[in-house]
């Protein structure tokens, strides 16, 4: 019976310490393997009179009318009032080592005064890297999450209808350059630079690759950087798999995130305060307007008069005060819940705990 009570503690914590793990390729990625990013302009047909207004956006009539010239339509001296027409940007991501032939998705993005992109499509467009060469042509439907609908009276509006996509709408013309030949020495490189981390990452690799190849493999360049050397035996693409899935506990940083616009706080699991005693009151002032009508007495020549009456009022809460110690996160947050705080009050307190020097982490204020 206690060997069973053993076992079954034992297997709790190896679940607890599994679930805990991270593998390698979520906490870091192969220095130098890297999207590269496209962006053309188009136009887009086909909308049922929510495009630009051409007198509005001449760009759209240029571009509307160089392309009917390549057709062989020749429309220069034609006034064009079409409202079925939107210039649009479309930017994609092209991903590392993609082929010509594959598909990529590309968003679209209106450029004028086109009140939604539903329902149009995207006529082939050109999108161009940084060094001005084509890499891909985008053509399709476009889906919008959003839609907007107006009358004389009220406008209803939901999402963003001026932005779109193409799923796999992007066909890639032009392969990227290089390969894992073209990335030199191999490394990874952490996402969240950290050298405690770094330094678990290269032990996970090393005692892997000790049982595996014979030999040591990885080694901190330093906070971000872990510089590996390939054994001969292996390819490229199975050496980084295989050392991608071994798992390690990253390190993190003692840090709080304030979101003051959308009062969100976020504390880091090694968040730490000092103890401190705190109290924060809120004062109230409320300031009511009761304006009274003046009549004047009979035969006495006098004029009927609003007169204002304003009444003031301040009170401020009586709050007693609160001794708040932080030795692990859960102590910290059942210390401030006690307090009964808002997520407004939380930001105050904790930038004034910070510019008192009792808490010990990093505070972010966005």
């Amino acid at each position: 019976m206690i060997m069973r009570i053993i076992l079954f503690i034992l297997g709790i914590l190896v679940t607890s310490h599994t679930m805990a793990a991270t593998r390698i390729k979520d906490v870091a990625n192969v220095q130098g393997v890297r999207d590269n990013q496209l962006i053309g302009y188009g136009l887009v047909m086909g909308l049922q009179g929510t495009g630009d207004t051409l007198r509005n956006s001449q760009f759209t009539e240029q571009a509307l009318q160089s392309m009917l010239d390549r057709m062989g339509v020749n429309v220069r001296d034609i006034n064009l009032r079409t409202r079925n027409v939107a210039a649009v940007i479309v930017t994609a991501d092209l991903p590392p080592f993609v082929g010509a032939g594959s598909r990529i998705d590309v968003t679209v993005t209106s450029m004028g005064d086109a009140t939604s992109l539903k329902g149009g499509t995207l006529m082939l467009t050109a999108l161009q890297g940084g060094d001005g060469q084509v890499y891909a042509v985008a053509q399709g439907a476009i889906v919008v999450s959003g839609f907007s609908a107006q009358g004389q009276a009220e406008t209803l509006t939901s999402g963003v209808a001026t932005s779109g996509r193409i799923a796999n709408g992007a066909l890639v013309e032009r392969e990227v350059r290089g390969g894992f030949d073209a990335v030199g020495t191999l490394a990874f490189e952490l996402k969240n630079p950290d050298y405690k981390t770094a330094t678990l990452v290269t032990d996970a690799i090393n005692q892997y690759a000790q049982y595996r190849y014979g030999t040591r493999v990885a080694a901190p360049k330093d906070f971000r950087t872990i510089v590996l050397q390939r054994p001969k035996s292996i390819a490229p693409t199975r050496f980084i798999a295989e050392l991608g899935d071994l798992e390690i506990q990253p390190d993190m940083p003692a840090r709080i995130v304030v979101d003051q616009r959308t009062g969100t706080v976020v504390i880091g699991k090694n968040v730490q305060i000092s103890t401190v005693a705190i109290t924060h009151g809120a004062l109230t002032i409320r300031v009511t307007e009761m304006p009274e009508v003046s009549q004047p007495d009979p035969l006495s020549f006098g004029q009927t008069a609003v007169v204002p009456r304003t009444q003031v009022l301040a009170a401020e809460e009586r709050v007693p005060l609160a001794i708040v110690r932080g030795s692990d996160l859960q102590t910290l947050v059942k210390g401030l819940n006690q307090m009964g705080l808002k997520p407004s009050d939380v930001i105050a307190i904790l930038q004034a705990v910070k510019t008192a020097g009792a808490l010990q982490a990093e505070l972010v204020v966005q």
